[in-house]
């Protein structure tokens, strides 16, 4: 017997979440997604979640704010089981939550209650942490503070980046949910309470948050944050007397006596070797403002000709 479920979602990392229940036969009563906005050069921003539910035949529902109580009336009026969640982008109203009978299932992309929020996947990049993995939890109104039915870890890899690292979760995360539904399905699994002592938040990213200063920040936090800021906000630091987005690259040594912080040290093929407060970070790959991205090496050599 499958459920009657209403899913939530608008980002990427929801696309296989939906598509799992499609395809384990859960009645998909219909899609709550946010509303299409503009995107680059007056094209409708990507709605992934959307077109999938579009290229399924499933009804599709976009409120502009889910707390509105007709569009909450709206969806509790479909008479689901359960409101699946993942990557929304809106905070659900106790009215919604406490409607179904089975209230919200949630995707979350972390190890709860380590990094509750809205950046769960960058924070553990930037904190260096050696694994990460999903929770399937049930909602509540705090922020991921739900009762948890079952989590799933799998290691960081060292040169992941966020986007990386968030399809690997969103796959993940559509496994262990298919397996939970199943077993809510059959009426056996008891969410356990989290530990909120044991809490740490990972916050919505900021602009400045993508600004490296190469005398205040070592050569390994300066990875972390290339991989862990991909595509926002991006990293930006001063590179040959101008300001270029950071790419790609990599740790090559920690410690002192690299040389003066921030210059070049030297140039190998496509790299430029940077000294930092703690060691040299090799950079592999930037964007100077308005131009295409280019290999480090190419970046100084035009840096170098218009000097001349």
């Amino acid at each position: 017997m499958a459920l009657r479920i209403a899913f939530l979602g608008t980002a990427g990392f929801a696309v296989p979440s939906l598509r799992a229940c499609l395809d384990a036969g859960h009645d998909v009563a219909a899609v709550v997604t946010q509303p299409d906005r503009p995107g680059d050069r007056g094209r409708p921003a990507p709605r992934p979640v959307a077109d999938l539910a579009r290229e399924r035949g499933v009804p599709l529902l976009q409120p502009a704010r889910i707390r509105e109580p007709a569009a909450t009336a709206e969806v509790l009026d479909l008479g689901v089981d359960a409101l699946v969640v993942a990557a929304y982008g809106q905070i659900l109203p106790a009215a919604l939550l406490d409607g179904p009978r089975l209230g919200g299932v949630n995707v979350h992309a972390s190890l709860l209650p380590r990094w509750r929020g809205a950046s769960p996947v960058a924070a553990a990049i930037l904190a260096g942490d050696a694994e990460t993995g999903v929770s399937i939890m049930r909602m509540d109104v705090g922020l991921d503070t739900g009762p948890v039915y079952a989590m799933r870890a799998t290691p960081i890899g060292a040169t992941e980046t966020t986007p990386q690292l968030t399809h690997r979760l969103a796959l993940l995360g559509a496994d262990l949910l298919v397996e939970v539904l199943a077993a809510l399905e059959r009426g056996g699994l008891d969410p356990q309470l989290q530990d909120d002592a044991a809490a740490t938040l990972a916050p919505r990213l900021r602009r400045e948050d993508g600004r490296v200063d190469w005398s205040e920040m070592g050569a390994v936090e300066i990875d972390r944050r290339v991989r862990a800021l991909d595509p926002w906000p991006g990293v930006v630091a001063p590179l040959a007397g101008a300001e270029v987005r950071l790419l790609a690259g990599e740790p090559l040594s920690t410690g002192d006596g690299a040389g003066p912080l921030g210059t070049v040290l030297r140039t190998d093929r496509q790299v430029a070797e940077v000294a930092t407060r703690d060691g040299v970070y090799a950079v592999h790959r930037v964007q100077p403002p308005g131009r295409r991205a280019m290999d480090a090496a190419a970046y100084l050599r035009g840096r170098r000709a218009t000097a001349t």
